[in-house]
């Protein structure tokens, strides 16, 4: 910001001051490189638990199903581990529930929700969730597969981290969804992307389109939906105002099979 000073009040008279020669400005840091959102007529996205759609998946969801792809989500887990709830019923009723609205709010016209233990997948034989993802590759015939990276910090629940605490188990959780995914993307030849933290090794900032504001006004509607985790919704607020209109995509290469 410029600033004018106001003229001294003695000027020497043995030599003509000549004013000093403008200075530019510094350049404004360019900003990093933006790619495209990826290519995709049919979108399957697979998360651990409800709530994973909206706070971490929504505003890319909103923005695939924008440039014309359907969305199908299975999730693995009701979500009954979180200890959270503002509401009086139970979570494994209540957030399959919250889930499904959610989903509409996004554009997510297929739904699948299993009834594995939340916070305990790793218990589960990889082949089982494998075999599941593999199910419902089969039924949609999804062109990309879309997951919440499970290697670039605390994992996300309904809207924030700092919701959960049992953050370690949450973390597995996602790993095992990453890497049944990826074994079953393999065999049916799928990419896989994962929605990263911006900054993370790999990862490539993707824009949200010619609408981000209406991609992340609908993000922050469907997550309001969860309304059993409404208390973390401060968090998950403070956090998507960072993001503006981007958010960071790496891609995955699919699991071998051995």
């Amino acid at each position: 910001m410029s600033r004018t000073q106001s003229a001294p009040a003695a000027i020497s008279k043995l030599s003509p001051i000549s004013a000093p020669a403008a200075i530019s400005p510094p350049a404004a840091p360019e900003s990093p490189a933006r790619d495209p959102l990826p290519r995709a007529q049919k979108v399957l996205a697979v998360i651990a638990r409800p709530g994973q759609e909206s706070a971490d998946l929504g505003a890319l969801l909103y923005a695939f199903r924008r440039g014309g792809a359907s969305l199908a989500l299975l999730c693995m887990t009701r979500g009954e581990a979180s200890p959270l709830n503002s509401t009086n019923e139970r979570l494994e009723t209540r957030r399959p529930w919250e889930l499904l609205v959610a989903g509409a709010v996004i554009g997510i016209s297929s739904f699948t929700v299993a009834d594995y233990p939340d916070g305990r997948l790793t218990a589960t034989l990889l082949a089982e969730l494998t075999e599941l993802v593999q199910r419902e590759i089969r039924w949609h015939a999804p062109d990309l597969l879309l997951i919440v990276d499970p290697a670039t910090g605390p994992p996300n629940d309904a809207v924030a981290p700092s919701a959960r605490s049992d953050e370690a188990s949450d973390s597995g959780d996602d790993a095992v969804v990453a890497r049944a995914v990826r074994a079953a993307a393999r065999r049916a030849d799928v990419p896989v992307v994962a929605r990263a933290v911006p900054g993370v090794r790999g990862g490539r900032l993707v824009d949200l389109g010619a609408d981000p504001a209406t991609a992340r006004a609908v993000q922050r509607s469907a997550t309001a939906a969860h309304a059993s985790q409404s208390e973390a919704l401060p968090e998950v607020e403070r956090r998507l105002g960072l993001l503006d209109g981007r958010e960071t995509l790496r891609r995955l290469a699919p699991a071998s099979a051995g």
